[in-house]
């Protein structure tokens, strides 16, 4: 049974799973693209109702990690007469053991209902298209692909979702 904690990103776990999450990027990212830049997730960044920062635990053992965060910088597709509040999911992670169980798809989920609690209307990432497990989750789970909306040098591909 999944279930889920608001922690802080400076908290240990927190910490441990951000730390586990960028090595494992590091390791994997593609050559072509140069090297991974790491970047802690801002504290206050993921504080209600800007946003909040999950961990995941599979029965009572650490599983996985997610953040979401409300976007406050100007779109250019953005309707005066129908404002859009975006909310932004960030650092998705499971861990190598607890992978294949379902687990991204419940943090997803878990996340977007947090957005949409906060008043979201649309939730967008950015990913890398070496993570194809990634993009065929967040397709899968209704998100569509996009224009960048940010510079993250990480980043090869960007995904929205209504909500």
């Amino acid at each position: 049974m999944v279930s889920f904690a608001d922690v802080a990103v400076t908290d240990a776990a927190a910490h441990r799973m951000l730390a586990a999450y960028f090595a494992e990027r590091a390791a994997g990212f593609p050559a072509a693209q140069g090297a991974y830049r790491t970047t802690f997730p801002d504290p206050s960044q993921f504080v209600p109702p800007a946003g909040v920062f999950l961990l995941a635990y599979d029965e009572d053992s650490e599983a996985g990690c997610g953040g979401v965060r409300e976007l406050r910088v100007p779109f250019a597709d953005a309707d005066p007469d129908a404002p859009i509040v975006r909310y932004e999911i960030k650092h998705l992670w499971v861990s190598p053991e607890h992978r294949g169980l379902g687990l991204g798809r419940a943090i997803l989920t878990e996340l977007e209902h947090r957005a949409r609690g906060f008043g979201a209307t649309e939730v967008v990432l950015d990913t890398n298209s070496s993570l194809e497990a990634a993009a065929g989750l967040y397709r899968s789970h209704g998100y569509v692909d996009i224009q960048p909306y940010n510079d993250n040098p990480n980043a090869t591909d960007w995904f929205r979702k209504a909500l």
